[in-house]
């Protein structure tokens, strides 16, 4: 695939983005609300019920990651009393993903008429947008886009997320906007019932956003025009996010794998979902195509689009090894199964992952953690090991007796548990 690099800087890789056939079409136009308004016509008042029947029509959920249904959301904030608050997070966290960077980078104002249509169904006075530490371009683009937009029937604020996996993180994000600590904590009710200030707040992503503007400005039947029947548009990928040359690109539901990744990729082992994702064994995606129902009977989940194939002569054991010490390091350290139980499960897998038989030990972890922290973070640590233990039983064993069969150069030494 080729596409054009949308930012470079010396502190980390170049992004590149590939033109695509919604929301990343034309992306030669440039950034600016004049050039926009030629392909979109100006926002207008919409209400909550149109706008949710709008996001049903086309199946729209959030692309965060959790793929919730978006006019849910939109309803149940429509419906709570009292003022209301919309947030747009362009903060990922993650590090392997780029696809809100490169969409706000490309296409701002879709993002934020998107915003706008949820501001006006629900009747907020203004619009909070997150915008990621670690990109001082995309911050500069979407603060000149806000600043274009004096006109809006809403007040614009900025505020800036802290360079932590955990800060995307919808609690996190709220208290980021409180003037406290960017890190999550615990919730007793969904942010649509109780959120920023205690007020209803609808939350979501710089994708999901501009997909509500598409669902909009174009209707169902436009939609529609790309993807499955039942699964309508497209998604945004980052294919190769750790590497030098990460790149996003816009699939349509329906595209086989083998277009995206080729043939000779997909017999290699695939991170598919990142960090908080799982290992999908090298083969098991030929022959299919992207969906969330068919990754889900396969076992997987499409998550925020991330797509990370395991380079020729990696191991997947020392690959989960480096990750999960990553996200124990990353963790908001606020609860026990983060500030003790991760960096056990770390150390469990490293000395997997060096030839030492520990896998009881990591059995005994992924069984304890899940549903135990104050945020997700531990329950995607552990569907990330657990793919690996699940998928990659030959390659524990083959560890623990002295070999990896994925890297000549890596002969781990057989240590007695």
């Amino acid at each position: 695939m080729s596409g054009r690099l949308v930012y470079a800087s010396a502190k980390g890789p170049g992004v590149w983005v590939t033109d695509g056939p919604w929301l990343l079409a034309n992306i030669e136009d440039g950034t600016g609300l004049l050039r926009h308004r030629g392909r979109f016509p100006a926002v207008q008042e919409v209400s909550a019920s149109e706008l949710a029947t709008a996001a049903e029509s086309v199946a729209l959920r959030g692309r965060g990651g959790a793929g919730f249904p978006f006019a849910t959301k939109l309803r149940a904030v429509a419906e709570r009393h009292g003022p209301r608050e919309v947030v747009v997070n362009v903060s990922e966290g993650e590090p392997a993903s780029y696809k809100d960077a490169a969409l706000a980078l490309t296409r701002p104002h879709l993002i934020l008429d998107g915003a706008l249509l949820a501001a006006l169904a629900v009747k907020a006075g203004r619009i909070h947008v997150v915008l990621p530490g670690e990109h001082q371009k995309v911050r500069a683009v979407m603060e000149k886009a806000i600043a274009e937009r004096a006109s809006d029937p809403v007040r614009w604020e900025t505020r800036t997320a802290t360079s932590r996996f955990v800060a995307g993180q919808a609690q996190a994000v709220l208290q980021l906007l409180t003037g406290k600590e960017n890190l999550p904590v615990t919730a007793w009710e969904p942010e649509a019932f109780s959120g920023l200030f205690g007020r209803p707040t609808l939350l979501s992503n710089a994708e999901t956003y501009a997909n509500l503007a598409m669902a909009w400005h174009f209707g169902t039947a436009g939609f529609a025009s790309v993807g499955l029947p039942d699964e309508p548009g497209t998604m945004l990928m980052t294919l190769a996010g750790e590497s030098a040359t990460p790149m996003v690109v816009e699939v349509p539901f329906g595209t086989p794998w083998e277009r995206i990744l080729g043939r000779a990729v997909l017999e290699r082992p695939v991170l598919l979902g990142g960090f908080h994702g799982a290992w999908v064994p090298g083969g098991v995606l030929s022959g299919h195509v992207v969906s969330r129902v068919e990754a889900q009977e396969l076992g997987f989940s499409l998550g925020a689009g991330i797509v990370l194939p395991l380079m020729q002569g990696a191991c997947p054991l020392r690959e989960t090894a480096r990750i999960v010490r990553y996200l124990a390091e990353q963790s908001a350290q606020r609860c026990g199964p983060c500030m003790f139980g991760l960096p056990a499960l770390a150390e469990a897998v490293s000395a997997l992952a060096r030839g030492r038989d520990t896998s009881k030990r990591v059995l005994q972890l992924t069984g304890q953690l899940p549903g135990r922290g104050a945020c997700a973070h531990p329950d995607g640590t552990v569907r990330l090991v657990v793919s690996l233990m699940r998928n990659f039983h030959d390659e524990v064993t083959a560890h623990a007796e002295g070999h990896c069969t994925f890297s000549e150069s890596h002969r781990p030494q057989a240590v007695t548990a």
